[in-house]
């Protein structure tokens, strides 16, 4: 192949480089479009992820305070339950009290007590009389201790109901409680749920962004290869253009040489003074002015 050939052939094939640099720039572009879609998705799915985690922490946390908070209520209940015994039980004891309860009232009774008290400490009594008078103290004293212990189931019944009505109010927080806070783990978990879904619909959409890219990539590899072949090619058919320019230059500067090798042996015959180029090229070739 001539040179002007092959300098034409390199002509078309930078050409051709140049269609296939700007094809391989935008396939290039095409992936990294498709990659950077891919990454913004990625990173979408990153935070989800954290804020997925975080919600699951919580309800997690909720849900803890859910299983205390129903402990603090069940037991509640049993101290409730506990005592409600306790009231009935006191209830029995009044009743069965009441049916032995004298017919005449306390305040007579004690008056009574009182007033004999007051007699068999002041009135000189004979022993006849003084032991009576004590023996019926005794039974005043009996029936007064009935009054008493009603009085006292009824007092400490009283502090029991009391005590249950309090229980009651911390039952119904502890339930209050309880139900706000299992909504807001069923809340928590519904929005962890939901990222979740959108995680996934989000992680799917990446996969799709990554085959493109994937595809963007794999039709770049032709591209690219083809593009080094003819750019070997380029390469070789310069190196060659560079050889036959190489060679034609030497072949010029040598027919300069013999031109002025001829010249300068027609001086020196006519005894014609050489130019220093003259005088060197004939020195090379041995020849002196005394030839």
């Amino acid at each position: 192949m001539s040179k002007q050939k092959k300098l034409q052939e390199i002509e078309e094939l930078e050409q051709k480089l140049s269609l296939l640099k700007e094809q391989q720039d935008k396939l290039n572009n095409e992936a990294r479009e498709w990659a950077d879609k891919r990454d913004r998705f990625n990173q979408q799915i990153k935070s989800l992820r954290a804020e997925i985690l975080e919600l699951k922490n919580k309800r997690n946390e909720l849900n803890k305070n859910v299983r205390e908070t129903k402990q603090l209520r069940e037991q509640t209940k049993r101290e409730i339950d506990k005592k409600i015994e306790e009231i009935k039980e006191i209830g029995r004891e009044i009743e069965v009290l009441s049916k032995k309860r004298p017919s005449r009232s306390r305040q007579i009774l004690k008056k009574e007590f009182e007033s004999l008290e007051w007699k068999i400490q002041t009135t000189p009594l004979s022993l006849q009389e003084e032991k009576e008078l004590i023996e019926r103290v005794k039974e005043l004293e009996i029936q007064l201790n009935i009054y008493k212990k009603i009085e006292q189931l009824n007092q400490k019944m009283l502090e029991l109901k009391t005590e249950v009505r309090n229980l009651e109010t911390k039952r119904r927080l502890h339930h209050e409680t309880l139900t706000e806070t299992a909504q807001k783990s069923q809340e928590a978990h519904e929005k962890m749920i939901e990222k979740i879904e959108k995680a996934k619909e989000l992680r799917t959409e990446a996969d799709n962004l990554h085959k493109n890219f994937l595809d963007a990539s794999e039709r770049t590899r032709p591209v690219r290869k083809e593009f080094r072949a003819i750019l070997d090619k380029v390469k070789m058919l310069r190196n060659e253009v560079k050889e036959e320019e190489e060679k034609e230059k030497k072949k010029s500067e040598k027919a300069i040489r013999k031109e002025i090798e001829k010249r300068a042996r027609e001086k020196l015959k006519r005894g014609e003074k050489l130019t220093w180029e003259e005088f060197q090229i004939l020195a090379k070739k041995g020849i002196t002015a005394q030839d």
